[in-house]
């Protein structure tokens, strides 16, 4: 596979690499089953699906708080995080965004867009972002 051949160091190639996408189609999928099954507003799904794209800013201050940013917003930790504490302490609200976050991250890795490497945005554990 072409693409594999310019992936970074330590980055997932071949049937891993699609296996992590075809987990991230997962966690979207039953993400999307259980934001439906909490009644919560499509609006506000919609509102807050790229949210976490906002992590992107930190790419402003250079690739490496760029980096950290980023795979702060997109790991499982904190929205799973909030899910149970939402679930804990009744708080549909925040289970919500909990779950459209978890939805967002799912779908960055399905469409491939991994966690990166300080040396550059397009450097993911998925392998290179884009054209190359």
């Amino acid at each position: 596979m072409a693409d594999s051949i310019k992936a970074p160091k330590g980055a997932a190639m071949g049937a891993p690499a699609r296996l992590l996408r075809a987990e991230g189609l997962a966690v979207f999928a039953a993400a999307l089953v259980a934001y439906a099954a909490l009644g919560a507003s499509w609006w506000l799904f919609a509102a807050l699906i790229l949210a976490p794209d906002l992590s992107m800013l930190g790419y402003l201050a250079g690739p490496r708080p760029g980096a950290f940013f980023y795979n702060a917003a997109h790991t499982y930790v904190v929205p799973a995080l909030l899910g149970g504490l939402a679930y804990g302490v009744s708080a549909p609200l925040a289970g919500a965004i909990a779950l459209v976050w978890t939805a967002h991250i799912g779908l960055d890795r399905l469409l491939g867009y991994g966690l990166k490497y300080p040396a550059g945005f397009a450097l993911t554990h998925l392998g290179r972002v884009g054209r190359h």
